[in-house]
């Protein structure tokens, strides 16, 4: 499919504006440019064009609130100046499988200040002598370099981190609208509590079901 069709159907009848998320792996790019994204997906602050046959980034509109960008498997050799222009806020870049071969072609990757996850695996790149030390030598800013820090301590999984916080959090919130401290621990509350969860998850779930069938 190619790639402005696969937008098109991923937009779902919402307006550019309204999407966050953008997923178009797989798909074919026109002469390996993007294309059919534009300066209108202005909330966009994931997107992933891996395996597309991708070589060059230059016709990638401005995305100020982009934080996550994939561009796994492709055929990138240069050119990632532009991502400090049109991407300032990245803090995961993932560049794994493409053709860079230089440390020069990744100096361009200073200027984007927040960029805080690296990855280039299975680029030539790699083969370099010191590689690891160097890429942190040039990119001091970076703390993961293809999943590990400096000490070889892996990444955390930022979406699990979140949901543990979530459910951290949500405890501390029900003390709250708990009684007084000191008072008897009742389990039917409990009971209770868990079978109001249950109801509303099921009606998510439901209502989301319905959703994808009318689209």
């Amino acid at each position: 499919m190619e790639m402005k069709k696969r937008i098109a159907l991923e937009l779902r009848n919402r307006s550019p504006a309204e999407v966050t998320e953008l997923v178009l792996d797989n798909c074919r790019s026109g002469d390996g440019e993007i294309e059919g994204l534009n300066d209108g997906f202005k909330e966009l602050e994931f997107l992933s064009i891996a395996n597309v046959e991708l070589t060059s980034l230059s016709k990638l509109p401005p995305l100020s609130k982009l934080r996550k960008l994939e561009l796994s498997d492709n055929s990138i050799s240069g050119g990632l100046e532009v991502l400090a222009e049109k991407c300032p806020n990245l803090t995961y870049l993932n560049l794994s499988g493409n053709k860079i071969k230089d440390l020069s072609t990744v100096e361009a990757l200073t200027h984007l200040k927040n960029l805080k996850s690296l990855d280039l695996f299975n680029c030539e790149l790699t083969n370099l002598e010191d590689y690891r030390e160097q890429i942190f030598r040039k990119l001091p800013h970076i703390t993961y370099l293809d999943g590990f820090d400096q000490e070889d301590n892996e990444a955390p999984d930022s979406e699990e981190d979140d949901a543990d916080c979530e459910e951290c959090e949500f405890p501390e919130d029900e003390d709250d609208e708990a009684g007084p401290p000191g008072g008897d621990y009742d389990e039917d509350d409990d009971d209770e509590e868990e079978e109001s969860d249950l109801e509303e998850a099921e009606e998510v779930g439901l209502s989301y079901l319905l959703k994808e069938e009318i689209h």
